[in-house]
């Protein structure tokens, strides 16, 4: 081309969870079943929505209304109801207004990011979710800025290095927390989510908080809302339907603005947020409203009862099944679809193998391993895929240091779940007395 095309910002978009499709996608091809373990999609490992959740959503097909485009904002009924919802937790009041409807969170987050300037940063955690970090790196065309959750320490966030780095990195404008968090699973005490908004209010901060699991809880534990702690510190909270309803494949997801005129910075990225979504005209209007209608019904309580339920069971089962496993550290997760698991330190090599006796599936694996920028769970993950037929994460897509795997507690089947646990814990074993 007579002009360089892109910025520097596209070599920072990466997506390892689709990324590795593609490798076991060729796997599919030579007539091997995989086993997916590589993103939240509750569908996809056999959820089924129940009979009276499909009636709702079948009835509004009948209405007129559903075929029109909603209000750039989205359907204002849902929206009011939505902010009633938040209302009666107490904490950050909101009016409809101060919501805004995206084609999914993915759409959400790269408005958010798009109109910020390349030097205002935005600091995220480690590891973190690759839509975040992705696009965070993405516009300010540079690595991700990120503070350490701590495996040792259940995954909380070491706050000594959060407010070391705000401190001393004047670019950063604000704060990203995911809660509960994926991947790692893990649901922020309160008294935590205290502590970072009052980071934000000292080094004058905005906060976003992606809580699209944030009725995805187990194991006793409780999710305390940012609306709940945020006080008067300006902030966008993220929530959707893909994972609690779930529904996917709806892509409806939203923003709620708090505290939008208590600054003239953060009220202009609200207005530019919105007039990003109205140049785009409207987003999904069909689960928009859907939404009320479903979250309303009697039934909605037991259906997230029984979710948390059966998360919260497999959630123990695995920890069951990796008890005695001495080649990696991990902790029970207590939120969200994941866990994630950390190689001991030094447990690694490059000399490690798993062992393969189709020819075909070794070329593919020969092939894979000429990547550029290998790392030690990457070399892992693709040798368990090839060896195992078992597709799962490596942390280090996460924007991570750390080296280790995200899987998934999803698969409805138990027989596959037992089976897919078995693989993991067979491969993992195998790898690291290869060599």
């Amino acid at each position: 081309m007579r002009q360089k095309l892109l910025r520097e910002g596209a070599n920072e978009l990466s997506y390892e969870i689709r990324g590795i499709v593609k490798k076991a996608e060729q796997l599919e091809q030579l007539g091997y079943s995989i086993l997916w373990e590589n993103i939240g999609d509750p569908i996809q490992k056999n959820h089924k929505l129940p009979a009276w959740m499909k009636e709702i959503i079948a009835g509004l097909l009948y209405e007129d209304n559903t075929y029109g485009y909603s209000h750039s904002k989205g359907v204002l009924s849902t929206r009011e109801f939505l902010a009633d919802l938040n209302n009666k937790r107490g904490g950050a009041q909101i009016l409809p207004q101060d919501i805004t409807f995206f084609n999914g969170l993915g759409d959400a987050i790269q408005k958010i990011y798009q109109y910020l300037l390349p030097t205002s940063r935005v600091i995220g955690p480690s590891p973190a979710y690759s839509t975040h970090s992705s696009a965070e790196a993405g516009h300010a065309n540079h690595h991700p800025i990120t503070y350490k959750l701590d495996p040792d320490n259940s995954w909380y966030p070491d706050m000594d290095d959060l407010y070391n780095k705000v401190k001393y990195n004047p670019s950063i404008v604000g704060i990203l927390i995911i809660n509960p968090d994926n991947p790692t699973g893990m649901v922020y005490p309160k008294e935590i989510l205290e502590k970072m908004v009052a980071i934000a209010r000292e080094f004058d901060l905005f906060l976003i908080c992606d809580e699209i699991y944030m009725n995805i809880v187990y194991n006793g534990a409780k999710t305390c809302t940012l609306a709940e702690v945020i006080g008067d510190v300006p902030a966008i909270s993220l929530k959707g339907i893909s994972k609690e309803f779930p529904w996917p494949g709806a892509r409806c997801g939203w923003a709620e603005y708090y505290n939008r005129t208590n600054d003239p910075e953060f009220t202009r990225l609200c207005e530019t947020i919105d007039n990003a979504k109205m140049i785009e005209v409207s987003s999904t209007k069909l689960p928009q409203l859907s939404i009320p209608r479903i979250m309303k019904d009697p039934r909605y309580p037991e259906f997230i009862k029984e979710t948390r339920d059966k998360i919260g069971r497999r959630s123990a089962y695995l920890n069951e099944v990796f008890s005695d496993v001495p080649y990696v550290k991990f902790n029970q997760t207590n939120g969200a679809f994941y866990n994630t698991m950390i190689f001991e330190p030094g447990v690694l090599n490059d000399k490690q193998t798993l062992k393969i006796t189709d020819p075909k599936v070794e070329a593919l694996l020969e092939s894979w391993m000429k990547a550029n920028h290998m790392t030690l769970d990457k070399r892992f993950v693709y040798y368990l895929l090839a060896a195992k037929n078992v597709c799962i994460v490596p942390i280090s897509s996460f924007s991570s240091d750390l080296l280790g795997f995200r899987l998934t507690l999803l698969e409805e089947d138990e027989s596959i779940i037992e089976k897919t646990f078995k693989l993991i814990k067979e491969g993992v074993m195998e790898y690291c007395q290869s060599v």
